[in-house]
This record gives C-alpha cells, sequence and structure tokens, in this order.
C-alpha cells in the first residue's frame, strides 16, 4: 500500500470525477468520452511510472497495458453504442481479454477451475441465448467464451489450497471476478431487461477490475518467493 498508493491515487480522482459528473449517457460527446477513460488513463501512467524496462522485462505487465489501451478505445466506441457501435467496444474488449489471459498465463493449468469457469459461462450464455438475435447470437457465444477464459486463468494462478499465492494473484482473481460481474450486467440490460442502478453497478465494478488487474502486473518480493516455491 505504501510502494503502490500514491501511484493510484490520479486513478482514484479520476474515478471520482467520473462519477461526480455523472454525464447523460443520452448525449455522447468526446468530452463525456475523455471522461469515462480518464481513469484508465491514469492506470497506463501507473504503469508507466514503473519504468520501461519494467514494462519490456515482464512480458505480462506489458500485456496488461496493451489491454488497457484496447480498454480504453472499446471505452470511448461504447459513448457512441446507440450510433452502432456497440459491436466496436465489444470486439476491443474481446481483444482486451484475450491479452489478459495471456499475460495471466497457462500455468498452473487447474482444469476444476477450467470446468467451473465453463460451467458458468455456459449458463450465462444459455441464459442469454433467448434474448439474443442476428450477429449477436455468436458474437456474445465468442466473447462470453474469451471472458470465461480470462477468469479461469486469473482463478487458476491464485492456488489458494496449495498456499501457493500472492497479493498479486489475489488481485487479478478479484479484478477478473468484477469484471465478469461488470459484463454480465451490461449483457442483461442491454438484451434482457433494466437492470436497476445498471450504470453505476457497471462502471463501479469495471473500474475496480481494471485497477486490481493493473495491479496484478506489479513486480513484488511475494512473487518472487512465489515462483520459488512453484
Amino acid at each position: 500500500v505504501k510502494s503502490e498508493g500514491p501511484k493510484l491515487v490520479p486513478f482514484f480522482k479520476a474515478t471520482c470525477v467520473y462519477f461526480v459528473l455523472w454525464l447523460p449517457t443520452s448525449s455522447p460527446s468526446w468530452f463525456s468520452a475523455l471522461i469515462k477513460c480518464l481513469p484508465i488513463f491514469c492506470l497506463w501512467v501507473f504503469l508507466l511510472a514503473h519504468g520501461i524496462n519494467f514494462l519490456v522485462s515482464r512480458r505480462s505487465a506489458s500485456r496488461i497495458l496493451a489491454g488497457l489501451i484496447f480498454s480504453a478505445v472499446g471505452d470511448a466506441f461504447l459513448i457512441w453504442q446507440e450510433q452502432g457501435y456497440f459491436i466496436h467496444g465489444l470486439l476491443m474488449f474481446a481483444i482486451t481479454h484475450i491479452l489478459y489471459s495471456s499475460a495471466f498465463g497457462m500455468k498452473p493449468l487447474d482444469l476444476k477451475a477450467g470446468l467451473l469457469m465453463g460451467l458458468v459461462s455456459s449458463s450465462c450464455y444459455a441464459f442469454l441465448y433467448s434474448y439474443l438475435s442476428g450477429p449477436f447470437t455468436y458474437l456474445v457465444a465468442v466473447y462470453i467464451a474469451l471472458i470465461g477464459f480470462m477468469g479461469w486463468r486469473a482463478v487458476a494462478g491464485l492456488q489458494l489450497c496449495n498456499d501457493l499465492w500472492t497479493w498479486t494473484k489475489l488481485s487479478a482473481c478479484i479484478g477478473a471476478m468484477l469484471f465478469i460481474v461488470s459484463d454480465l450486467t451490461v449483457a442483461l440490460n442491454k438484451f434482457c431487461f433494466p437492470v436497476p442502478y445498471s450504470r453505476f453497478i457497471i462502471m463501479a465494478t469495471y473500474y475496480a477490475a481494471q485497477m486490481l488487474i493493473a495491479l496484478s502486473a506489479v513486480e513484488s518480493r511475494d512473487e518472487e518467493d512465489f515462483r520459488k516455491r512453484s
């Protein structure tokens, strides 16, 4: 907290600005896109503050930074989703989940976690299926598969039962779960039925998820111990 907390102050301030201004979604503009993306920009700065050498030497950190860049582009597209840019935003976030999955890695494999995430993802899609039509029938299926895979890789890295975990691994896991909650709320609100306080739920869980995933990229002695023990 002492070492990383101050670097996150701009992110918290930018998040507060978003919720305080609470710009209407009915009148999209470049200003509203900037305000929405500003917390993600601050997470770019958070990672860059650790130095270029840090990003170059740690591929997971550079991939998370790339994921944050695609996320910001996706956020901008979603500002104009009613003008036909929802699919563009969906594509940007799909790339984000691929990058995050790559950052989390494939070791340990943990097939039990994979099976659990597969069941959760399949259940979500089965529920949404009757509400989908046209290209969304398969686009949503692919997207759910990608975010479910990302969640699997985040959960698999935790290894709570084997006592082989670090706070960065826990951060990645919680962040991935919050991202799933955020996107599921988006899907329910867009395709199924109005979700009360949907915008607040979506953005609060989304910003928290991105912050925690960015934190998971931070180098620490805990991670060095994790690699030695595993």
